[in-house]
């Protein structure tokens, strides 16, 4: 009998399946099937093992998502709990079930004030979907349909569905996809590093910011409905705006009475030494979608929540929203996000990152910046960039872009280490829970990777 456990096969069989079977995300399928990929089998704590017995240090919590690490059995227990009661059940038809009222809840006690209600999604994607339908229904319901136009940022990263690949202002991405979707427009990042110049970092934030009413009074201010970003921009390359972008980002949407979006995806759940990156910034959003370190990435779960001034309109004038999935508040991904919050919450998690566990991982991150190969470390909570250039005078990037970042990234697979490239920067995020020790240990392993980079390079 089959009793669900998977069968026993060597490195290669697995690999040869995959290259048959299992097209991946974002990934070159015919190279990818010529190198053979990395089968990681089992993870505890801040540490992964593949299929030759390997360990390495996840320095990315999977994918920005497993803040608490690996191996938590309460999260574990809750599903197996959830799943004897009840499994599954649909929202539809006038149906709920306790875990999606429940953490609905307690969403409403962590997030920002005004966001009173929350719009269950399976994915990050999925929410950002949700943004762009409750946007242009709330305009509806108030009497300005003509206000339909979302202003987003280069280099974003909102989802790769249609509608959140739109707002995303990757560039490779919509050229694959005849994209963006009409009724969406991109502005600069706030790119210090690579775009300020001579300018201040405060001065290029106020200039980064004026950005977005430049492209207000272009478009027409009464089409433009809504501003979205993520508050540090995680997959565009780490770019945490100056302390003067997101206030004058906040006054200028108030001043055209455009709603904020703040894409809490990356930076929610105690990434930044806070709940939520909105509250490191000071940000007010009127919708906040989120996902990933909401379940610990255990299962997955997103949603959108949505403040007053939108939730109001919509729920006393909208009648029925035609939008839903089958999965909404699935009971048995709410049960491991509750079982999830409560533990940030009993364990203090969040604080100890803010006053302990950061501190510690930047000053020893800001190291680096005498590195002969890097440009700028920046950071804020447990994020991290490690801009590599060819002259740091200058701030003179490697051609083509890409290829270095690539290389140090490929060095850190080999030497025990996950890390992510974005273009040339490295980036950090690794699990909320890891320890001093561990920090330590995970630089010694990136300043490896680091030399073997610059050695190659001729640079050392």
């Amino acid at each position: 009998m089959n009793d669900g456990v998977i069968a026993k096969r060597t490195t290669a069989e697995w690999q040869e399946l995959d290259r048959r079977h299992y097209w991946h995300p974002f990934t070159d399928t015919k190279s990818l099937g010529t190198q053979g990929t990395r089968i990681i089998e089992r993870a505890e704590g801040i540490y992964l093992w593949d299929s030759e017995g390997r360990r390495m240090l996840d320095g990315m919590s999977g994918l920005w998502c497993c803040n608490l690490g690996y191996g938590r059995r309460e999260l574990i227990d809750a599903a197996c709990r959830q799943m004897q009661a009840l499994p599954y059940y649909n929202s539809f038809f006038k149906t709920t079930n306790p875990p999606a009222i429940e953490l609905a809840r307690m969403l409403v006690e962590v997030t920002p004030k005004g966001l009173n209600h929350v719009f269950y999604t399976c994915s990050g994607s999925e929410a950002n979907d949700t943004v762009v339908r409750l946007i242009r229904r709330y305009f509806d319901i108030i009497g300005q349909p003509q206000r339909s136009v979302i202003i987003s940022r280069e280099n974003a990263y909102h989802g790769s569905t249609i509608a959140g690949s739109s707002l995303g202002g990757q560039w490779p991405v919509h050229e694959q996809g005849h994209l963006p979707i009409p009724g969406i427009a991109h502005i600069k990042a706030p790119y210090w590093y690579g775009l300020g110049g001579d300018l201040t970092p405060e001065a290029f934030g106020l200039k980064a910011a004026g950005w977005l009413e430049e492209k207000i009074l272009e478009i027409g201010p009464d089409r433009v409905a809504a501003f979205i970003g993520e508050p540090i921009q995680g997959a565009g390359g780490m770019i945490i705006p100056p302390v003067t972008y997101w206030p004058e980002v906040s006054r200028i949407c108030r001043k055209f009475g455009i709603l904020l979006i703040a894409d809490e995806v990356i930076c929610g759940f105690g990434r930044t030494g806070k709940w939520f990156g909105s509250d490191y910034f000071g940000i007010e959003p009127d919708l906040m979608p989120f996902a990933k370190a909401v379940t610990n990435g255990y299962l997955p779960l997103g949603g959108v929540m949505i403040g007053d001034r939108v939730a109001g309109p919509i729920i006393e004038e909208g009648g029925e929203f035609y939008h839903g999935f089958t999965y909404s508040g699935h009971p048995t991904t709410c049960a491991v996000a509750i079982a999830n919050l409560r533990i940030l919450k009993e364990e203090g998690v969040v604080g100890r990152v803010e006053r302990e566990t950061a501190p510690y991982f930047q000053a020893r991150w800001q190291e680096f910046a005498d590195h002969p190969l890097v440009g700028q470390v920046r950071g804020v909570g447990m994020l991290a960039g490690i801009e590599l250039v060819r002259d740091k005078a200058t701030r003179r990037f490697f051609e083509p872009i890409g290829d270095v970042g690539t290389l140090c990234r490929d060095y850190c697979f080999d030497n025990g280490l996950v890390m992510r490239a974005v273009r040339d920067t490295m980036i950090a995020a690794p699990p909320l829970v890891i320890t001093r020790d561990q920090i330590d240990e995970m630089w010694q392993l990136t300043r490896r990777c680091l030399d073997l980079t610059a050695q190659k390079l001729g640079m050392m």
